[in-house]
């Protein structure tokens, strides 16, 4: 999971429906590590994180990330200052890489800008949740175009106290590009920690039951993740949550990451494979990105059926 702080321009793709004919249940030539073992890690606590919890023991430094006709702000802080790990990428049970940049945060970021320039997006009034957010950059975007719920999660407290709520709060105040500043003021803007596989138990607007679907607060409009399908040990949990977290029947998810993650078996094709053998979501391939910087990545538009 090689990141950068710019992506060169990705190569648009036409949406195609997509078809997968392997299934997670082929092992084959998929070489595991040890983020994919059998004995269980520990789960941090699931938590809501507070606006006024962000710390101030950590320092926080902030530059632009340059887009293409769209400029965003980004943190900086230390991973040794935060979890005592040194240039950490990742630690299985304790930090999960939300402090990094990941290349698939850019690539859903420009994907996002151009399909509301195409007039096929529109955040305005929406319900949205960022999966695994990190920096959040997709889920700030969501907020600068009139979102009026958005949502963080990632699995790590310290990112949203130390980095994300710190990047919301930068962009919001310096970022000029939005479209009404008082729909910005009055939306909602609320962070979340812990597991996937116990985080919608704090989630405001999850489907718990069939009844559910009825009831017009439950799901959100809009799904974003980046760089979240890298473990094949978490994808059927991650599915689960996102099932629970879609509005039905018109709420969409956008995911962006590599096409194969060497040596950790996950990857968009893996995670598809899955989806479409569970047939509630049909899936479309928006962009492509093969620059040579790191394996070939992809954005998925997904739908309910």
């Amino acid at each position: 999971m090689a990141r950068n702080s710019e992506s060169k321009p990705q190569k648009s793709v036409a949406s195609e429906t997509f078809r997968l004919f392997s299934s997670l249940d082929d092992k084959s030539n998929l070489a595991l590590s040890f983020l994919d073992t059998s004995k269980p890690l520990p789960k941090p606590p699931c938590i809501e994180v507070l606006p006024s919890e962000v710390s101030s023991s950590v320092k926080y430094t902030v530059e632009p990330v340059n887009l293409g006709g769209l400029t965003l702000l980004k943190g900086r802080v230390s991973t040794q200052e935060v979890f005592k790990l040194a240039n950490s990428d990742l630690e299985p049970g304790k930090y999960e890489g939300g402090l990094k940049l990941w290349e698939g945060s850019l690539d859903l970021l420009k994907v996002l800008h151009s399909e509301v320039q195409k007039g096929q997006l529109s955040f305005t009034g929406k319900r949205v949740l960022e999966i695994g957010c990190g920096h959040g950059l997709p889920g700030i975007f969501a907020c600068l175009q009139g979102a009026s719920i958005v949502h963080f999660q990632d699995f790590n407290s310290e990112v949203l106290k130390c980095l994300t709520i710190p990047n919301v709060t930068a962009n919001l105040l310096k970022n000029p590009h939005h479209l009404d500043t008082n729909l910005i003021e009055e939306a909602e803007h609320r962070f979340f920690a812990g597991d996937w596989s116990e985080v919608h138990q704090l989630l405001p607007h999850v489907l718990e039951n069939k009844k559910d679907i009825e009831d017009p607060a439950a799901g959100y409009d809009i799904v974003l993740m980046a760089e979240t399908i890298y473990s094949i040990a978490t994808l059927p949990i991650l599915y689960e949550l996102l099932k629970k977290c879609i509005r039905r029947p018109c709420g969409v998810l956008y995911i962006a990451g590599k096409k194969h993650y060497f040596g950790v078996g996950g990857g968009t094709r893996r995670f598809l494979s899955l989806v479409e053998k569970d047939g509630f979501m049909a899936a479309s391939l928006v962009a492509e990105v093969a620059d040579g910087s790191s394996n070939v990545r992809e954005v998925w538009k997904l739908s309910v059926k």
